[in-house]
């Protein structure tokens, strides 16, 4: 069916060349002389786009405009004017015109506006469904060539990115494609990461390994406090992938310059265990060997084993002999009536040479869907979710936080997650002890056994730098989007935690983390 154009103009007779020109290109146009005709016309019928001159007798270009905005605020409407005025153009702006052209007009410029506002969907559909069929050509022969550890993060940018333009074009049939793909780029994954990551550990901080949990104090953010007072703030949001930050980042764009890096998670990639090692810079073992009474205080539920986070920092700080100008500050927020408060008081710490912040929220939303129906059916994919993340994070306190820290002379925030998280679509049936944990990606305990295509078998914790859980335990960590079930009720199970967003486990999506520099905007 054509497009149809309403021209509104009172000299549309020396503009006929124009109309002329456009019903050759497949286009139905109108005309009218002045904006009462215009609005007449658009109140009995449907256009897909509007011309409208600026300079008319009787009912002006600005009025018109209004009327129009009030009848279908939805359709494109571009402004015609022989004026240059700068003033016009706010006036014409702000009143949300879609384009602006001065006259003369090219014939060139008429279709180009036409095919900005009429056919850029499919134009642009065409592109992206010819861009995404040679990326994923040129992904699938760098993931056979074998990926080194900075290009898997290339890969998963090329991922993520692609899921953003799918979700923007939810039109092109190419959502299972890329689906199918991922899979397969975690199938590889998880080989590279069982591979790689023994070495990686033993030899972590040095150039040829990537950066994992335990360098990023160290890395980043303890350069910035040697080198200015503050106030810095370190925001660990648990459970963050990189396609959530991709949504937030945009929100931030007004308010700060950004900078953005890439790690690896440790494993299991689990906050018992992630987060641990990101605040005390060492691995589960190594807090169990030097720091014994911390540990031996803690217990399995994760409430408590994360409860020390303050104090494994502050001896970080201590064992690299850093000074702080103010006490160590550090804050966990775990609903919305402390982050409020938060966000009415972090001026207050405009002073303070350096504060860490944990935003849990993220990591609740990823675990109560499992048990919530209303937000299964909010997200109930990968694209939704990332729009719940969009949501929230628009009306947040965090975000009026970020407002009010970047109003802070000399303030700087380095932002990042302890892991990730995937949508889980296939069991791996597992058999182990009655006392082995409840851990859907990862479990440890005695006599665990488990299919070695879905999961690394750990039998000696110390060479991964876990910590013992006693004679005789094992660890086991899923790989790609499995999930452990046991054989009791075992279809119960499987349904149930299928399509579920879990973490602890071998993926690009828990693993490949973002670490964000943010720096105000002058």
């Amino acid at each position: 069916m054509a497009k149809k154009i309403l021209w509104v103009d009172d000299e549309i007779e020396l503009l006929r060349s124009h109309i002329i020109f456009l019903n050759e290109k497949g286009y139905e146009v109108d005309t009218v002389t002045n904006g009462e005709d215009a609005i007449s016309e658009i109140k009995n019928k449907n256009y897909d786009l509007i011309f409208l001159d600026e300079m008319m007798p009787g009912l002006g270009g600005l009025e018109t405009l209004s009327q129009i905005k009030d009848i279908n605020p939805n359709i494109p409407v571009v402004m015609v004017t022989k004026s240059e005025e700068e003033s016009l153009m706010h006036d014409a702006i702000g009143s949300k015109i879609s384009d602006y052209l001065i006259k003369p007009v090219l014939p060139s410029q008429i279709l180009l506006v036409c095919k900005k506002f009429l056919e850029s969907k499919k134009i642009s559909s065409e592109y992206v469904q010819k861009d995404y069929l040679n990326d994923f050509n040129e992904i699938s022969k760098l993931v056979n060539l074998g990926p080194t550890y900075d290009e898997w993060i290339e890969i998963y940018l090329k991922l993520v990115n692609w899921d953003f333009e799918l979700d923007a074009h939810p039109g092109i049939d190419l959502r299972q494609m890329l689906y199918e793909q991922k899979k397969e780029c975690n199938q590889e994954f998880s080989k590279f990461v069982e591979k790689n990551y023994k070495n990686w550990i033993d030899n972590e901080g040095k150039e040829d390994v990537p950066t994992l949990s335990v360098n990023i104090i160290d890395k980043y953010v303890i350069p910035e406090l040697r080198n200015f007072d503050g106030p810095l703030f370190f925001f660990v949001l648990d459970c963050l992938r990189l396609d959530q930050w991709l949504v937030i980042e945009k929100h931030l764009t007004d308010l700060f310059t950004i900078k953005r890096d890439y790690y690896y998670s440790i494993l299991p990639t689990a906050t018992t265990y992630s987060r641990n090692a990101l605040f005390s810079g060492l691995f589960p073992s190594e807090i169990e060997k030097y720091y014994p009474d911390i540990w031996e205080s803690m217990s399995d539920d994760e409430n408590s084993m994360n409860k020390y986070e303050k104090d494994l920092l502050q001896l970080l700080l201590n064992r690299k002999k850093v000074n702080l100008k103010t006490d160590l500050k550090y804050m966990k927020i775990i609903d919305p009536d402390v982050g409020r408060a938060f966000e009415q008081n972090v001026v207050s710490h405009r002073k303070t040479h350096f504060m860490a912040v944990v935003i849990n929220f993220l990591d609740m939303i990823a675990h109560g869907r499992s048990d919530s129906e209303i937000l299964k059916e909010i997200a109930p994919d990968e694209s939704a979710y990332r729009s719940l993340t969009n949501t929230w994070f628009q009306h947040s306190s965090l975000l009026n936080t970020f407002r009010a820290i970047a109003t802070m002379p000399n303030a700087k925030i380095i932002l990042t997650t302890d892991h990730g998280s995937i949508r889980t679509q296939r069991g791996a049936k597992v058999l182990g002890d009655k006392e082995a944990s409840a851990n859907l990606r990862f479990k440890y305990g005695r006599n665990l056994k488990v299919d070695d295509k879905h999961a690394i078998f750990i039998k000696n914790p110390n060479e991964f730098k876990l910590p013992n859980r006693g004679v005789a335990a094992n660890y086991i960590i899923a790989k790609e989007d499995y999930y452990f079930v046991y054989p009791t009720e075992y279809h119960k199970y499987l349904s149930y935690y299928k399509d579920s967003f879990q973490h602890g486990g071998i993926s690009m999506e828990e693993m490949i983390l973002p670490i964000v520099t943010l720096e105000k905007k002058y």
